[in-house]
């Protein structure tokens, strides 16, 4: 089985390979560069995948998939939310966005973190469902490691002594927030029964 991948964030798509561990093919949507990009005018992870998806996956020539996700920290009240990777702007870098979120976080106490993952599976303009996955951390005083991307170095993880940013990719993925929506959706497809699939949101 092939799924196409509305996404050209080279992390994103190793780390979704990571998960399908061979058992289905995952690609890039061919061509996406050239596509218009799709609006993201949801307020919530949910929305904005939907959206994406069903916008993307006329492009495909089978089931597509696109996610949203971001990180929510307790102290900003959710934020950046579904605004993550536009933190600082709409060209903003992960260091922009890591740095401000370090200032409007200051001298905070409560860091209580979470990355939120939603993937919406669609084909041909039909929306099938989502899948939602979720990990909990803190907000490091500083960027640590090499690794990852996004909030990555910033993100500790406790079950691992320490950040996103300081662990292989690939056990990374066996708890974060991606990989448990890529395994959900995975899960869907063996089972071959869509009446069971989540609903939309």
């Amino acid at each position: 089985m092939t799924l196409w991948g509305a996404t050209s964030n080279p992390g994103k798509l190793r780390e979704f390979r990571l998960a399908a561990h061979g058992e289905v093919e995952i690609l890039a949507l061919p061509g996406l560069e050239e596509i218009p990009p799709a609006e993201e005018t949801g307020t919530t992870f949910e929305a904005n995948a939907a959206q994406k998806a069903l916008y993307y996956s006329a492009y495909a020539p089978g089931m597509l998939f696109a996610d949203d996700s971001g990180l929510e920290v307790e102290a900003l009240g959710g934020a950046p939310g579904v605004i993550s990777a536009r933190f600082a702007g709409p060209a903003a870098t992960d260091e922009a966005n890591n740095r401000l979120l370090l200032e409007k976080l200051g001298a905070a106490t409560d860091r209580t973190a979470r990355f939120v993952c939603v993937i919406a599976l669609a084909e041909k303009g039909r929306l099938l469902g989502t899948f939602r996955g979720a990990v909990e951390g803190r907000i490091n005083d500083q960027p640590r490691g090499g690794h990852g991307f996004g909030y990555d170095p910033l993100f500790f993880y406790a079950p691992f002594g320490c950040t996103f940013g300081e662990v292989e990719p690939e056990r990374k993925f066996t708890v974060s927030h991606r990989g448990q929506a890529l395994r959900a959706m995975l899960a869907w497809l063996r089972a071959g029964d869509r009446r069971n699939c989540p609903p939309a949101r």
